[in-house]
């Protein structure tokens, strides 16, 4: 049998702390959030291996949680505060959030998945992480009517980052994200400032895609 707790540690001791994330909420947020509790039954052993991990079971999709160590480094670089409303596009199974929950005011987590969807909302509730509404949602369009946001986490490598959804952040909000293809994509963080926003790239990083973030086809002759 699987020692969880014992997994947990391991993950953040071997695959967060050794990717540069310093940040004591946000560790102590990830020591203890249940991550097992958050795939299906038979990918519970696997929940702690340092890669993007399947949520086939709960799920017909292609969909995934994102690597442990690369979902870190986007949280601590949009610096959480306890009294932000942040807004996690396609939270998938509902870990993200639950991390999120212990770190700022409250979570709107939208996902476009049916089954993730209700999925999330119910683990989420059974755990305890009261300050996070669920959301059945098109991904690429944010959620605006509960906009502005502090924070933004896109969860999943997106090709194209949408106006509609920097729209939604607040004066000195921040959204964090990872824009590209396989090892050639970069972690990226937006903040608005004066009404205008500026990003910069935060480092490599290789996560599986989030559906609705394609560049469209452009038409060639």
């Amino acid at each position: 049998m699987v020692d969880f707790e014992q997994a947990r540690e391991n993950m953040v001791d071997c695959q967060v702390r050794t990717s540069d994330v310093t940040q004591h909420q946000l560790i102590a947020a990830m020591l203890s959030v249940p991550r097992e509790a958050f795939v299906s039954q038979n990918k519970k052993p696997f929940a702690y291996i340092d890669e993007d991990l399947s949520l086939s079971g709960l799920t017909n999709e292609k969909r995934y949680l994102m690597q442990a160590a690369s979902f870190a480094k986007l949280v601590q670089a949009a610096k959480i505060d306890d009294d932000d409303v942040a807004l996690i596009v396609g939270t998938a199974s509902g870990y993200s959030s639950a991390v999120f929950s212990l770190l700022c005011n409250s979570v709107v987590a939208i996902e476009q998945d049916k089954a993730l969807a209700e999925y999330a909302s119910t683990t989420l509730s059974e755990l305890g992480y009261v300050n996070v509404a669920v959301l059945q949602s098109e991904l690429s369009k944010g959620y605006p009517s509960e906009a502005p946001y502090d924070v933004i986490l896109i969860e999943g490598a997106i090709e194209r980052l949408p106006e509609t959804i920097l729209d939604q952040l607040a004066e000195g909000g921040r959204l964090v994200c990872v824009e590209g293809q396989g090892n050639a994509a970069l972690a990226k963080l937006y903040i608005k400032k004066d009404g205008l926003i500026s990003d910069r790239e935060i480092a490599n990083s290789s996560v599986k895609p989030l559906p609705g973030f394609e560049k469209e086809k452009e038409f060639t002759f």
